[in-house]
């Protein structure tokens, strides 16, 4: 009975992990192109979901990873500093935080909405420093 109880929390352990990969992808921030809002090695928790403009995404470019800011969607304006004009149906704009550190939609362009893989929900507040540093 109790090889029963333990094969059977074993199992439902496996789905709810699972079910937790389908919706929630963990991150760890790589390179400045977010500094001051994320920092190199902070922990991100994101959602797997669309997300609306301004939101902080993890959108996948030629098979890597990249957390930026969702800057437009389709329909919507373009920053000026990627031209103004009209995202064109399909497509969105992203950027960093850091432009002068970041590889954003001002170097690759637009990227088709599918990109998206997730939007990050919480962003850890920064470590503070010690007291007389």
């Amino acid at each position: 009975m109790r090889y029963l109880l333990v094969a059977a929390l074993a199992a439902a352990g496996l789905v709810w992990l699972a079910w937790l990969r389908q919706r929630y992808l963990a991150v760890i921030v790589e390179g400045v192109s977010m500094v001051p809002t994320l920092r190199p090695g902070q922990r991100l928790l994101a959602r797997r979901a669309a997300g609306v403009t301004g939101d902080i995404v993890v959108v996948r470019n030629r098979d890597r990873l990249m957390v930026k800011r969702l800057a437009a969607r389709e329909g919507e304006r373009l920053p000026a500093v990627l031209g103004g004009g009209i995202v064109p149906a399909g497509r969105i704009a992203v950027l960093g935080d850091n432009p002068s550190r970041s590889a954003d939609s001002r170097q690759f362009g637009l990227l088709p909405a599918s990109a998206v893989v997730a939007v990050v929900r919480s962003v850890p507040s920064q470590t503070s420093q010690p007291k007389g540093s």
